[in-house]
């Protein structure tokens, strides 16, 4: 839109719209879904046991979950563990060089672990990640002591 100034020129008026804080919080967003993506891979609700050393998980893989009613999942679809090893082995994928993520609620017995521990095995996989959560010190449990 042009418009006419007192001594005859003319000027447009500024009607652009400012995108850099869209641009900025868009990636953001991106950053922390980034970020948060290998977290969410089972949406499974176990609590996992505490450990004092945790590794990140920064690699898509084959979650197992067992919850606390000893109930198998093959990521987010329920499993019979007699039918675990033959799901787990994938087509053309040496077993040997596949691995997996295993979550287990802090309240399943040993037993119902070694079962679902043994079914992984005889598929033939050896690598095998078990998913802890760190154990909160004093000073982050924000008690300030």
């Amino acid at each position: 839109m042009a418009f006419s100034m007192m001594n005859g020129q003319t000027r447009t008026s500024l009607a652009e719209i400012n995108i850099t804080p869209l641009v900025d919080v868009v990636l953001v967003l991106l950053v922390i879904f980034m970020i948060t993506e290998p977290v969410l891979q089972s949406g499974i609700e176990v609590n996992v046991p505490k450990t004092r050393t945790v590794k990140q998980i920064t690699e898509q893989r084959m979650v197992v979950t067992i919850d606390r009613n000893q109930n198998v999942y093959l990521n987010d679809e329920p499993v019979n563990l007699h039918d675990l090893p033959a799901r787990l082995h994938q087509a053309g994928v040496d077993p040997a060089r596949q691995s997996i993520y295993l979550r287990s609620d802090e309240a399943v017995p040993f037993g119902a672990f070694a079962s679902v521990m043994d079914a992984v095995k005889q598929s033939g996989i050896t690598n095998v990640s078990i998913v802890t959560q760190p154990v909160e010190t004093k000073g982050s449990a924000g008690n300030g002591n």
